[in-house]
């Protein structure tokens, strides 16, 4: 089995990549109500920062700043995922070895984390989260796409230009 290597730094920010075991669901966007409650749950017990997130309906992209006292983003992730997976249906087939792991079947067992380390590296990501839907041939332009944080930051924008002058 591979070692997989996590980077554990307490405050510190990452991007995620996490997927639905079968990427022909579509049961985040189909179900956003629940994924939004379950993420909105999990924050107020383990609180976290949401720098961008974009919600895909097979997968779904986000930056996460943790506070400066953890780094305990797997457990998080844990939840979000139990909290999604107990609040749908049962409809799915599950394998023998998931049942006996009480798996559902609906994730991924892993996901992708990166460590942000530079303003760079930051603003790279937003924008990579930013413009998937437009990647993956959902919209023809990134504001399109309703599930995304894309729009706060046209909100912030728009009233930092208002409040500097700037939209002159």
């Amino acid at each position: 089995m591979s070692n997989y290597r996590r980077n554990f730094v307490a405050g510190g920010c990452y991007f995620f990549t996490v997927n639905l075991l079968d990427r022909k669901q579509t049961l985040l966007t189909d179900h956003i109500g629940l994924l939004r409650d379950s993420v909105r749950r999990v924050k107020i017990l383990y609180p976290f920062h949401i720098d961008a997130w974009v919600v895909l309906p097979d997968h779904m992209h986000c930056i996460w700043t943790l506070p400066s006292d953890s780094d305990d983003y797997p457990l998080r992730w844990r939840l979000i995922k139990l909290l999604f997976s107990k609040g749908l249906p049962n409809i799915e087939r599950i394998s023998p070895l998931r049942r006996r792991r009480a798996e559902r079947g609906i994730w991924q067992r892993r996901y992708w984390e990166h460590t942000l380390a530079s303003e760079r590296d930051y603003s790279r990501h937003i924008d990579y989260v930013h413009v998937n839907p437009l990647k993956h041939g959902y919209v023809s332009r990134v504001r399109d796409w309703p599930y995304s944080s894309f729009h706060r930051y046209v909100c912030y924008a728009t009233a930092f230009c208002r409040w500097t002058g700037a939209e002159k």
